[in-house]
């Protein structure tokens, strides 16, 4: 069960993001004291508040490598890698190197998500899931590596949404509202692998340092996790075709834009998270290419 939701992460990344002096914003004893609070609290009020309510005290998995075609999945990986990047953050402004809050994050992240899933575990209704697990120490090394590449933010994966007509044939699953649907429709989620151009290049080369390059990946004709129900609470549900979808599309890494005053590059940065809405060139098994005016 993935707690650290996508667009939680969104909203909260980048708030301690690396200062622009060599002055540490806070001290390190304060910094490892709130990673602690923070880890030991969040855990231990999850564990109490809302898995005993569900606890088989029995260990077991599942395989759920087959459901929404990767797309949540995907979802894990892009969470793990702003969470990751929120505490790398924290620690950069505390005044530890880049590698060293790279590194520290990266093992603090993959812990905190290690346990939750240990605790999906022992739940009634969910359990142990591998794909999940893989998923979040992909998203934390991912991230690692982009640290240790020496590259200011090479890389980036991001997270783009539209709505979609599935959700109205199974709302408890697919979400009943606007509010419920970005992260509960599938459909409508397409994650975004977004490549720095400037950064592959000569420094010396007169490239706009906020231009990328985003390949991304989409799902579509799902009204059900492995397969589609013929009909939910007594009524048909039409049928469709379950197909992968690819993309290839100009991106912004608004990080990177030059403005004055801490605040708006707080601003800017925080919204890295977010595909920038573009045209895109997709292509798919059931229509081939298609090319999108502007696509998020």
């Amino acid at each position: 069960m993935n707690f650290v939701k996508v667009s939680q992460v969104g909203k909260v990344s980048n708030l301690f993001s690396p200062t622009d002096t060599t002055r540490p914003l806070f001290k390190k004893w304060q910094v490892n004291t709130f990673a602690g609070v923070f880890y030991v609290g969040s855990l231990t009020g999850l564990s109490f508040l809302w898995y005993s309510d569900y606890s088989t005290g029995r260990f077991h998995a599942f395989n759920d490598l087959d459901e929404w075609k990767g797309i949540d999945k995907l979802g894990h990986m892009t969470s793990a890698f702003h969470f990751t990047r929120v505490q790398s953050d924290l620690y950069r402004n505390a005044g530890y190197t880049r590698g060293q809050s790279a590194r520290i994050s990266a093992i603090c992240s993959f812990s905190y998500m290690s346990v939750i899933e240990i605790l999906d575990g022992f739940s009634a209704g969910w359990g142990f899931s591998v794909g999940d697990m893989c998923a979040n120490t992909l998203g934390v090394s991912l991230f690692a590596a982009n640290e240790l590449t020496g590259k200011d933010n090479l890389f980036s994966l991001k997270m783009g949404f539209h709505p979609t007509e599935y959700a109205q044939y199974n709302p408890s699953l697919l979400g009943e509202n606007l509010l419920q649907q970005p992260l509960k429709d599938y459909n409508g989620q397409t994650y975004w692998l977004s490549m720095n151009i400037k950064e592959c290049l000569n420094k010396e080369t007169r490239f706009p340092v906020w231009l990328n390059v985003a390949v991304g990946y989409g799902a579509d004709g799902m009204t059900g996790g492995d397969y589609n129900p013929t009909e939910v609470d007594g009524l048909p549900v039409p049928l469709f075709r379950r197909y992968s979808q690819w993309y290839i599309a100009p991106d912004i890494d608004f990080g990177k834009i030059p403005v004055r005053g801490r605040g708006w590059k707080l601003l800017l940065r925080s919204l890295n998270f977010f595909k920038c809405p573009a045209p895109a060139l997709e292509w798919n098994s059931e229509n081939g290419l298609k090319l999108h005016y502007l696509y998020f």
